[in-house]
């Protein structure tokens, strides 16, 4: 389990296609002091395992399923992704609880600079996910933990804040980027017990 707070901004090395799946290599530092083989690690907010670890990199495999929910196929040498080590149990909370499991890829349609280097972002969430999505709520957005400022029909917009535009993918993208989308597992939870309660 995650928080959406990203700790890293790491870069891949490589990634090799195989006839089924792939091997994803990133470069990264500071989330790689207590990690050991087979540790979760999220990658654009996608849970992925840690099957080779050397001081400065890491190496995952990527299931077919993963390559079709999330942005993570089509990414290359030297593109920027969002680290995340796993929650601890004795740790705060400071985001929401982000399981690392991508539901959809989303298109970006506006990025907009608000000044001060705040930004408008605006993404178009699939329609069988807007059900899940209330203003103020959370979604993860490549694994960052964002608070939903509007919602108008699939569109879902945030105000986001300078350290976070800087410290994350963000600044690498623009209208037409396709981020990956965690909705908040509660919503889908309440909605299961309620459709059970009812039938």
């Amino acid at each position: 389990m995650f928080t959406g707070i990203i700790e890293e901004l790491g870069h891949v090395l490589s990634i090799e296609h195989k006839a089924t799946g792939a091997r994803l290599v990133v470069g990264c530092s500071s989330i790689l002091h207590d990690a050991t083989l087979g540790a979760s690690i999220a990658v654009n907010g996608t849970c992925l395992t840690a099957v080779e670890l050397a001081a400065d990199r890491f190496a995952a495999d990527l299931a077919p399923e993963t390559l079709k929910r999330t942005n993570l196929g089509a990414l290359a040498a030297g593109s920027a992704v969002n680290l995340e080590r796993p929650l601890r149990a004795n740790a705060r909370l400071d985001g929401h609880f982000v399981l690392g499991h991508v539901d959809a890829k989303a298109e970006i349609t506006r990025l907009d600079a608000l000044g001060d280097d705040n930004w408008w972002l605006t993404i178009r969430v699939p329609a069988e996910l807007i059900k899940y999505v209330v203003e103020k709520g959370s979604l993860a957005v490549d694994g960052m933990s964002l608070t939903v400022a509007g919602v108008s029909g699939d569109q879902v917009s945030f105000t986001i804040i300078p350290h976070t535009f800087s410290h994350t993918t963000l600044r690498g993208y623009a209208a037409g980027s396709l981020v990956n989308l965690e909705v908040d597992i509660l919503a889908k939870h309440l909605e299961k017990l309620v459709k059970s309660a009812a039938s």
